[in-house]
């Protein structure tokens, strides 16, 4: 195959691939290391190639594939990581001029555990500073591009991971969601992003979101997805609040999968936040879906008090204090922070951080009690992943002020995706079509609690129903002048 091809080739081929002895793993890191050469100047996925030392471990992955060795589920794979994330001995910066110098001590759990699969580094991918919204640019780093439309926002805060495995800059990338920040970005690029139950893949070193932020696959195929969430969960002793080893595989989910005799709950909306008739009209013709896969689909929605006011004061108190704690003091001026992280430090330091984050947490529990209660009912509550298509860059603020006539906050108001960080429920995004002029859009499966192989299933037999990782974004500028 051709190197565009092999660029679009799902993990999961490349790695039987590999272990069959048909492909080289050099021969892939040399395709992908070219694309990024080649387009990451137009899109800006990569704040950090790694083109030496993947082509080092992808030498080393050849020598094992011709001595027999025993190869991992990832042997050979290419697979970036997003820079909130710590590579052992690569720049650390988090999006943020204050960190720009700093050096990560020692790989993360998920990253430990993609390389003992045998997936091999090839970067670290663009984010805003501290992950802090759901647009991804940084005065750092500047603006990543979405490839359908240059124009337009990525989605954030793994903005820049979702972009490179939309654009066949590698198959697989992890992401951090602390509010949607991995199904966000997904949605907007049109490929598929999971978050899973919280504790299923331990996070060490852990950030300041103990309960609300977790990682995840973002990838081409359901299938993909299943196969890196494999590799990335199971308990760690040094994050408390990591799950159990699942009792099946997750990639045992997706062969033959299908929803008959389930009963599905779909909503509009979760939190009173406005969708956009475009993004209605094709969730609800994505949705038919599963009825045609014999599903009960029913519109039903759990009852919650207004989740907006739980998830803007937990971000407010935890980016701010980091911003305060981390950036402020390295920084010659708070001008040098991004906006919309300047403006959540100087909430939190206006305000009683203590009483602030009570009353979040209270709520908190109050919205998880209503979801737990409208899972007794249904096995699947499906929602767009957000409430409008990509939009136009903002260049610095956090989303619009406005959607369809209606005020919203920007932060939040566009997105359907934080109330299952607040609640820790699996959830996937999932492209499930386009608009007139081309730009993809995402549905969200939500499952209950720690049934990450349900949601995964239920994607597969979507994806069955209506497969999309044949359909690329459009060829970016080559940089050399050649396509």
């Amino acid at each position: 195959m051709d190197q565009s091809d092999l660029c679009f080739t799902s993990a999961t081929e490349l790695a039987a691939l590999v272990r069959r002895g048909d492909l080289s793993p050099v021969q892939l890191v040399a395709a992908v290391l070219d694309r990024i050469e080649r387009y990451d100047a137009d899109l800006n996925a990569f704040c950090v190639v790694l083109a030496e030392q993947a082509r080092n471990a992808a030498a080393m992955a050849e020598r094992k594939v011709a001595q027999g060795a025993p190869l991992g589920p990832l042997h050979g794979v290419p697979v970036s990581i997003k820079d909130v994330t710590a590579v052992q001995g690569v720049a650390l910066a988090m999006g943020s001029r204050a960190l720009s110098g700093d050096v990560a001590a020692e790989d993360a759990v998920v990253v430990s555990r993609l390389r003992e699969a045998g997936a091999i580094v090839i970067g670290k991918t663009t984010t805003p500073e501290f992950g802090c919204k759901a647009v991804t640019d940084s005065q750092l780093d500047g603006v990543t591009r979405n490839p359908w439309r240059r124009t337009h926002i990525a989605g954030g805060s793994s903005g820049g991971a979702a972009v490179a495995v939309a654009s066949g800059m590698g198959p697989l990338a992890e992401g951090t969601d602390g509010a949607g920040s991995v199904r966000i970005p997904a949605s907007c690029c049109g490929v598929v992003g999971m978050k899973p139950s919280l504790g299923r893949v331990p996070i060490y070193p852990r950030n300041g979101f103990e309960t609300t932020s977790h990682e995840g696959p973002i990838a081409r195929t359901v299938a993909d997805a299943a196969l890196m969430l494999d590799v990335i969960s199971g308990p760690d002793h040094r994050d408390m609040f990591s799950l159990p080893a699942s009792d099946t595989r997750f990639a045992h989910a997706v062969p033959g999968a299908d929803v008959r005799g389930w009963r599905i709950a779909y909503a509009h909306s979760l939190d009173g936040n406005p969708v956009l008739a475009v993004v209605s009209e094709l969730t609800d013709r994505a949705v038919a879906r599963f009825v045609d896969c014999d599903a009960d689909v029913v519109q039903d929605a759990p009852v919650i008090p207004d989740p907006r006011a739980a998830m803007g004061r937990m971000c407010d108190v935890v980016f701010g204090s980091w911003a305060h704690d981390h950036a402020r003091p390295r920084l010659d001026s708070e001008e040098d922070m991004d906006p919309h992280l300047l403006a959540m430090m100087r909430r939190g330091n206006r305000l009683s951080a203590f009483a602030y984050y009570r009353d979040a947490v209270e709520l908190r529990s109050q919205l998880f009690i209503a979801i737990q209660r409208f899972f007794e009912d249904y096995d699947l509550l499906v929602t767009p992943t957000l409430g409008t298509p990509p939009f136009v860059q903002p260049g610095g603020p956090a989303g619009p002020t406005e959607l369809d006539g209606i005020a919203i906050d920007p932060f939040l108001g566009w997105t359907q995706t934080y109330l299952c960080n607040l609640t820790g429920h699996p959830a996937i995004s999932l492209p499930c079509g386009f608009t007139a002029d081309g730009l993809p859009v995402g549905l969200q499966l939500i499952g209950r609690r720690h049934a990450d192989a349900a949601v995964l299933q239920a994607a597969a037999a979507f994806e069955a129903a209506a497969p999309w990782s044949h359909i690329r974004p459009p060829q970016p500028p080559d940089a050399e002048g050649s396509s």
